[in-house]
Parts: structure tokens; sequence; C-alpha cells
């Protein structure tokens, strides 16, 4: 049993990193999903549904077999380390721009199944270092406990990091795209025709929602509907109060070229003030190893004339 544990676990990390590695190929109902959308939403069928017929089974013949046990374990787990639900959960995947070549139907499910294969990897990790460098039951362990931690959160730490790094560069985008949309609209273009242009001229985080926001709408909401959607959805606070004040621009004919060089200048000074706040706590950082190398040195030369006078210990 001693033997038999690490060779499991080991074949399971070699299968992980196989994976990861080689990735398993798109499906074909991922990629054209965002040339259905138009048909479906017209038969009634939501935007992103590219669910299989009721009664079919999908996958090959071990994931049938071992798909639901591993499944209701994925779940499990998930459940002791999220504390939203599933909806929750999807919107903070797509905010992290995560697993999006996965439908919204089984992106979920395929998330918490690869958070049980990275905590089923972590286990396997550490247990084979202590069999195998401590030869040690109680080390492996142990070691194996502090793998399934690190491996079970491993992937909720990707999320949010993914989260925080979009956000500011959402943020860094917001100035030129504000200012952008200030000159069409300035210059006698409506909204839609002003969002069109840099949905379709720009690149990044900010017009990628632009184009979704149209998308939405060439598939049946209104201007202003798809706009509230994305602000709902974004997690930069600055890049939700741009798509709302287009929705209000859109639903009352507000001063739009005003409101948003306005908003470009509180984004430039919210901008300046993270920057002034990042160096100063990197500039303390820098001080760390510099104290951490002076501070012994100083202690020795502090300590050898004391302990001299005091006690006559001559260095």
């Amino acid at each position: 049993m001693t033997a038999l544990l690490p060779a499991l676990f080991t074949g399971l990390a070699a299968a992980l990193l196989a994976r990861a590695l080689v990735p398993p190929r798109r499906s074909l109902a991922s990629r054209l999903n965002q040339y259905s959308v138009l048909g479906r939403t017209s038969l009634g069928r939501s935007i992103a549904s590219v669910e299989p017929a009721t009664g079919t089974l999908t996958g090959t013949t071990l994931q049938r077999l071992f798909g639901p046990p591993v499944e209701a374990l994925a779940r499990t787990l998930n459940r002791f380390i999220e504390t939203g639900g599933d909806e929750s959960l999807l919107l903070r995947l797509r905010q992290a721009h995560l697993l999006q070549d996965i439908p919204d139907t089984e992106r979920v499910q395929e998330y918490r199944v690869r958070q049980l294969g990275a905590a089923a990897a972590g286990v396997g990790i550490g247990a084979a270092i202590g069999l195998l460098v401590f030869q040690q039951t109680g080390t492996a362990l142990g070691l194996g406990l502090v793998g399934f931690i690190v491996g079970a959160t491993r992937w909720r730490g990707r999320v949010d990091t993914a989260i925080e790094e979009r956000g500011e560069q959402a943020r860094i985008e917001l100035y030129t795209v504000n200012q952008l949309l200030a000159m069409r609209t300035r210059a006698g273009g409506g909204v839609v025709q002003a969002v069109q242009m840099v949905a379709d001229r720009g690149e990044g985080i900010v017009a990628a929602d632009l184009r979704d926001a149209m998308r939405l709408h060439r598939g049946g909401l209104s201007v202003a509907d798809s706009f509230h959607r994305m602000a709902e959805i974004t997690p930069e606070p600055f890049a939700a109060r741009t798509y709302r004040l287009l929705a209000t621009a859109e639903d009352r004919g507000t001063d739009l070229g005003r409101a948003l060089l306005a908003l470009s200048s509180d984004v430039r000074e919210a901008r300046r003030d993270t920057l002034r706040r990042q160096a100063t706590k990197r500039r303390a950082a820098m001080l760390i190893p510099i104290i951490g190398l002076m501070a012994p040195v100083m202690l020795l030369f502090i300590i050898a004339p004391v302990t001299q006078l005091v006690f006559g210990i001559t260095q």
C-alpha cells in the first residue's frame, strides 16, 4: 500500500501534466457559437446555448463511466472553497477571461474538475516527496495535506489574479477609449456609431466589451439594456460608469462628450493615485533587504565593545 499510493498519484500527476502540455482541441460547437447567435435567439434559445440534445451521451466511454462520480466530488470540493453559487462563479470566470472556449453550460463544471485535478496533483506531489525524500509516513501525510490545500486553492487564486490584472488593464485603456468616444460624439455621431467605430478599430479589454454590447444589441436587446448588462458583469468600476453613461445618453440624450471627458479626468486621477501608492509600497519593500543586511553588522559593532567593557571579554 505504501508503494501503490505514490505510484497512483505520480501517474495522475503525469496525466495532468500531459493534458497541460497538449490540451484537447476546442469543440466544433464552441467555435460556431458566436456565428449562430442570431439563429438561436430567433428560436428562443439562450445566447450561449450549445448544449446537446436531451437524452444524448457525449464524451468517451471513460468519461461516461467515471464522469458522474468525479463531477460530484468536484462539486463537493468546490462547495468548501467557493462562497457563491454557479452564477457567481460563471461571472468570475467571465471577468477573468478563463475557459472562454468552453460553453457556458459546461464552464463551471470544467472549472470544478480542473480544481479537483489540481488538488489531487498536489496531494500526489506532496506524498511522493514525503515518501521518496524523507521516507516517513507522517511527513508524507503532512506534505500531502499541504499539497491538497495549495492545489485546491490554486485555481481560485488564478481567477482572482486574472480579474485584478484585467481590471487594471481596463482602467488604463478607459482614458483613451473615452476620449475617442467623446470626439466621435462631438463630431455629430450617435452613441451606436461612436461605440461601433471603437469596437471595430480598437483592441483590448474595453473594446472587447463594446463589441459584446453591440453583439447583444444585434441579438435583440436594446442599446441601453446591452450597456447595462456590460456594466453588471465588468469588474472595473470606472468601466461600469462608462457603460452606464452610454446607456443613459442613448435613453435621455445627455451631453455625452462632456461627461466622457469628465470621466476620463477621474480615471486619470485614480490611476495617478494608484501609481503613487504602488511607488510607496515598492520603496518600502526596497528597504527590507537593506535593513536585513545592515542590522546584523550594526549589532556586531555595538555588542563587541559592550561585552568588553562590561564582562571583560575580548572578541
